[in-house]
């Protein structure tokens, strides 16, 4: 029975992949979800797993060294998967230190405590072990050109401070499997959208904005370029590098779908409309009037695209989402999940929106 390690395992993503596991895999496996519960950590995210005897959870900061550790005296890990990560540019423009802590220092504790679990005497590992570090596109800048890709290859160039610490933690990856033959692997994925998302980023943002009749906020122009991922095809792509990927390598995960990101807003406001039911009263909400223009992002990367040449042809992976069947799939989820939504758009969350949207100057 292989035993996965998964940091960061309430959120977002984490959260989607232990679902996606347990759905392939059913009682073949054990899950260790490491979680520290911020704000964007939801334990309800797993409520639907978590009494299950193949399933633990470890309420821990990745930067505790010896809470890490202990994690690994009591568990034979076999894969650690490790989402664990600050990830929203804005709140990293306002507060980089806090970026810095979880995204170096805590990959550097997981490597640690991975590598004093599994390096035999010898410097060897034992045959299986691997340590899968979860990247962002966002650490190799911005694309100038329309027909420019990102390939593993691509030089890191990135602009936040978000970014910079998602690279800072790539480095110490590779610098591990340089130094001491480690078997990590990284994956840089492009953005993810789908259930369980928490409402600051891009996609739930506007739905509940507009569900609400708020305004939409759309940085700049909204001409901002990002390549589109459903979650559920991001998981079975991390499966596949998990059990098929080389050590030592990087693989680039992308959904080749780019879309402007005030397109992304008029095709959630259309969608919306066709899926509201004709007397449900928030259908009048959703108007395209509510879109509104705001002082751009600091550092606002113009484009990000993928190319998943080396995963697809390594590997066999590609996305199997379009879109369209995802952005139904998504609305449907968060219509169909206004509990989960409303708790967790209260109280802290509504003073962070009012910082970060609140006071941008209309432009």
């Amino acid at each position: 029975m292989k035993t996965y390690l998964v940091t960061g395992g309430a959120g977002f993503i984490g959260s989607n992949f232990i679902h996606f596991l347990f759905e392939k895999y059913g009682d073949d496996i054990r899950i260790l979800n490491a979680d520290a519960l911020t704000y964007a950590g939801n334990p309800e995210n797993l409520r639907a797993v978590e009494n299950r005897e193949n399933y633990r959870f470890y309420k821990v900061d990745i930067c505790d060294t010896e809470a890490v550790s202990e994690i690994f005296r009591e568990n034979d890990v076999d894969c650690v998967v490790n989402f664990a990560a600050e990830s929203h540019v804005d709140r990293s423009i306002d507060h980089p230190e806090i970026f810095v802590r979880t995204n170096v220092l805590g990959t550097a504790v997981m490597l640690n405590a991975a590598r004093a679990a599994w390096e035999k005497e010898d410097g060897k590992y034992p045959e299986g072990k691997r340590f899968l570090h979860v990247s962002t596109d966002e650490v190799y800048g911005s694309l100038s050109g329309s027909d420019d890709y990102f390939y593993e290859t691509t030089p890191y160039d990135p602009h936040s401070p978000y970014s910079a610490s998602k690279a800072s933690s790539d480095f110490l990856v590779k610098s591990y499997v340089d130094t001491y033959q480690f078997p990590g692997i990284i994956t840089n994925c492009s953005n993810n959208y789908g259930p369980y998302q928490f409402p600051e980023k891009l996609i739930p943002l506007m739905i509940n904005n507009a569900l609400n009749g708020k305004s939409l906020p759309v940085y700049g122009d909204g001409k901002n370029v990002r390549d589109w991922l459903y979650v559920e095809d991001h998981a079975k792509g991390i499966d596949a590098v998990i059990n098929g990927g080389r050590i030592g390598e990087k693989y680039n995960i992308g959904g080749h779908n780019e879309r402007e990101n005030v397109e992304i807003v008029h095709i959630i406001l259309d969608t919306l409309r066709e899926l509201l039911d004709e007397n449900d009263p928030r259908r009048e909400n959703v108007s395209d009037s509510l879109i509104t223009y705001v002082t751009d992002r600091k550092g606002h990367d113009r484009r990000y695209a993928i190319a998943p040449d080396k995963i697809r042809s390594e590997l066999g992976w590609e996305p199997e989402t379009t879109f369209e069947e995802g952005i139904r799939k998504t609305i449907r989820w968060y219509l169909n999940n206004e509990e989960w939504l409303k708790n967790v758009t209260s109280g802290e969350y509504q003073k962070y929106y009012e910082k970060m949207y609140g006071a941008k100057k209309e432009s």
